[in-house]
């Protein structure tokens, strides 16, 4: 199994998909590859503008990207797929069309058999046993919150460690705090901006100039690095 798992899409004052390209080439390698793109996460934007956008981004990087909403049968779709790439977006409408459209377990079991997966904000979140960890407001409601289930821990994107200016409400972390105090036994990855995962079969490698913030009920939030060993997130 591989996965990279990315937090957002764009970084501060740069173009979209700018900072993480590097590694999605590196991860692609050097062959060119025609990936499956799944748009479903767009709820203002078009499928079609949606997949010109991501379309410009991979083509820099010597390959190329086609979405699912072109296919007649999606299902078919992912079996056929060669790299599986879910955009980030709204997590609620994502989970429910790939629920609609029954490819939760398509794609699970394509991923498991070693098809590569990128997925950034929305993305990330799907690979994860539920998306009860999203920021995102419920705009829709889908079947159950279970997911992609293609790791053990759960992923916050867009991790911020305060609120903002003016607001007196929970932050980030008390947020996380009430996850973790009901799903006792469950990692949360706090995943700030411009950093990701990659996730080789048991292996875990950070990449990103900030660090990670790994929740856990009962444990003091820790802070780790790209130098620091991820692998007790599978226990």
């Amino acid at each position: 199994m591989r996965l990279l798992l990315i937090s957002n899409s764009t970084n501060a004052g740069e173009q979209y998909l700018e900072h993480p390209k590097t590694r999605i080439r590196e991860f692609l390698g050097d062959e060119y590859v025609k990936a499956l793109f799944i748009p479903y996460a767009a709820v203002t934007l078009s499928y079609n503008d949606y997949e010109l956008k991501v379309r410009d981004k991979f083509r820099e990087i010597g390959h190329d990207i086609i979405s699912i909403h072109h296919y007649t049968n999606p299902v078919n779709a992912v079996k056929g797929a060669s790299v599986i790439v879910v955009g980030g977006g709204n997590t609620w409408k994502l989970l429910k069309m790939l629920q609609d459209n029954r490819l939760i377990e398509a794609v699970r079991q394509k991923v498991l058999a070693g098809t590569p997966y990128i997925g950034w904000s929305a993305g990330a979140n799907v690979a994860c046993p539920s998306i009860r960890t999203t920021n995102d407001m419920p705009v829709i409601e889908p079947a159950s919150f279970k997911a992609l289930n293609l790791v053990s821990f759960q992923i916050n994107p867009h991790y911020l460690d305060a609120n903002p200016a003016g607001h007196a409400g929970e932050t980030r972390e008390q947020r996380i705090e009430e996850f973790i105090d009901i799903n006792r036994d469950i990692w949360v990855v706090g995943l700030r901006e411009g950093t990701m995962l990659v996730i080789e079969e048991d292996r875990i490698i950070f990449t990103g100039q900030r660090k990670a913030r790994i929740f856990r009920k009962n444990q003091i939030p820790i802070e780790l690095g790209e130098k620091d060993d991820f692998s007790f997130l599978f226990k």
